[in-house]
């Protein structure tokens, strides 16, 4: 296991106070020491919360997350390298061309034959029998499309007459029901009015017969009683012609369920006809069908065979469109010209090498040759990127891919927090976390060794792509603990103890509960309490 003593800067800066009290402790013992006082003071440190963690770390190279080796599929003259090392491209843009005339002239050629077989299918498929049974075939199609479409529209037609008569009919019966209403309306007010007029009749007689008489009464009761009686003649005259009313609506009514009937009835027969004709029709196609298969079956073979010479001419034709593409390379993706191998006029050969690529990442592994093996495929201090034309890598987002040895690789999983250094920029403390851990070991220099692959949580600008950073990978972080100097633990017997130092000036040995053991400090889970002094060697 290494640590980095990097990765405790919390637990670092949170024993600040605790190791000033310590040496102005020491030095007042020094001091006193020197002007022939009592002994000095033994050194001592405060058991404090802080934060204890620990790690593993290894050394390895930042490297651009995205990586790509671009070459040409086939080898030529280089015509043109319209990039340089360090230019940022998009994706589409023209890298570099090789010749393309040979490519060309074959495409050409391709195309020729193409066009020489499609000839050759036109005029088997020329023959007047199956050209005549299509067109009968699509003339009987129209026919029985036109026969379906009339039959459709004539039975909308219908459907739209009874909705009519219906809606008619619906309203129609809603007036019957109003006039039959008016009925029992004018025949209430006929029976209110016939009331009032026989009382006003009875308030009439007995005003003309009050004694002594009351000329002025009578008058007066005689005349409501004639206004009453004319009232009601009125009211009742009316009820006469709200009965008129309801049986108009009758008669309107009868005459729309006639109507119902009728459009139903249309719509029945109609429905028949376009049965029998659509039949007609399909059968029409059926026929035509027919005929047109059997056209078709007398010469399959030739069609057949002249349509596999077609298909292979084109696919002729795709492969050397394909080839004549080819000779111009374009970025796959945005990113950074990191590495050229080649200027107009050079001939470059076949690009073949792959990329060995880090877990969780489309970046290569930092110094992985390709595929082609070392001869063929990798880089040198004169020549970088290897075998491969031009390099492409996303410089905007750094990683390390590092290999750790197979015990502490076990330590270490996706997620887990990382402290970096890079020698390059020491002042420079760069964090990240861990991306993937390869499942599969690599041997390195006879070492079981597993690639982990690193990402930068931020991205400074004094970083750049091979720079050499040591890494620590944090794998237990325990924040805010009861902690001891390492320096004040001892061992006695399997158990951890340490040597209390008491106000009284009093010494005594105290065993604790050790938990996470970090750079600097121990975990303590038992058995000492915040503030209690401990004994620590001191340093003259």
């Amino acid at each position: 296991m290494h640590l980095d003593p990097t990765s405790l800067r919390p637990s670092i800066r949170a024993l600040r106070p605790a190791a000033a009290v310590a040496a102005a402790v020491a030095l007042t013992a020094t001091l006193t020491s020197c002007s022939g006082g009592q002994p000095a003071a033994p050194a001592f440190d405060t058991v404090t919360r802080a934060d204890v963690s620990t790690g593993v770390s290894a050394s390895g190279a930042l490297a651009a997350k995205t990586s790509e080796q671009l070459g040409f599929a086939q080898g030529g003259k280089l015509t043109s390298v319209k990039v340089e090392v360090g230019q940022k491209v998009s994706k589409g843009d023209v890298l570099a061309t090789i010749d393309d005339k040979a490519a060309r002239h074959a495409l050409e050629q391709a195309e020729a034959n193409a066009d020489a077989q499609a000839a050759g299918l036109a005029g088997a498929d020329a023959n007047p029998a199956v050209q005549s049974a299509a067109a009968s075939l699509a003339q009987a199609r129209t026919v029985a499309d036109r026969t379906n479409r009339q039959a459709d529209a004539t039975a909308s037609a219908d459907s739209t007459a009874i909705s009519r008569a219906r809606k008619q009919r619906s309203v129609d019966h809603d007036a019957k029901e109003d006039a039959e209403d008016a009925v029992d309306d004018a025949n209430d007010a006929c029976d209110s009015a016939q009331s009032t007029a026989t009382e006003a009749a009875k308030a009439a007689q007995k005003a003309g017969a009050l004694i002594p008489p009351n000329p002025a009464a009578a008058t007066v009761a005689a005349a409501a009683a004639s206004s009453a009686a004319q009232a009601a003649a009125s009211a009742c005259g009316a009820v006469g012609s709200a009965e008129a009313g309801v049986t108009a609506a009758k008669q309107r009514l009868a005459a729309d369920d006639t109507a119902v009937a009728t459009a139903e009835e249309r719509k029945r027969v109609d429905e028949s006809a376009g049965r029998l004709a659509s039949a007609n029709a399909e059968q029409g196609v059926v026929s035509a069908r027919n005929a047109y298969n059997a056209a078709v079956a007398a010469r399959p073979h030739t069609l057949d065979q002249q349509q596999a010479g077609v298909d292979a001419a084109q696919a002729q034709v795709e492969t050397a469109q394909k080839a004549v593409d080819d000779t111009v390379l374009k970025a796959p993706s945005d990113g950074t010209v990191s590495a050229v191998n080649g200027a107009k006029g050079e001939y470059t050969s076949p690009s073949t090498g792959t990329s060995a690529l880090a877990p969780g990442s489309k970046a290569a592994i930092p110094g992985a040759s390709g595929a082609g093996g070392a001869a063929a495929g990798a880089a040198s201090p004169t020549r970088p990127g290897g075998t491969q034309l031009i390099v492409l890598s996303g410089l905007d987002q750094l990683q390390l891919v590092l290999p750790f040895e197979e015990s502490d690789a076990a330590q270490v999983k996706a997620g887990d927090a990382v402290d970096l250094s890079l020698d390059a920029v020491p002042d420079l403390r760069p964090h990240g976390h861990v991306v993937s851990v390869s499942p599969t070991a690599t041997p390195i220099a006879g070492v079981v060794s597993y690639y982990v692959t690193v990402a930068l949580d931020e991205r400074d600008p004094r970083e750049r792509d091979g720079q050499t950073a040591r890494v620590t990978v944090l794998t237990q972080e325990h924040d805010g603990v009861l902690t001891v100097p390492n320096t004040a633990v001892r061992q006695q017997g399997g158990s951890s103890t340490v040597t209390v130092y008491e106000p009284s000036g009093d010494q005594r040995t105290v065993s604790f509960e050790a938990g996470l053991v970090g750079t600097d400090r121990t975990e303590v889970l038992s058995g000492l309490n915040e503030g209690d002094r401990v004994v620590v060697p001191s340093h003259p």
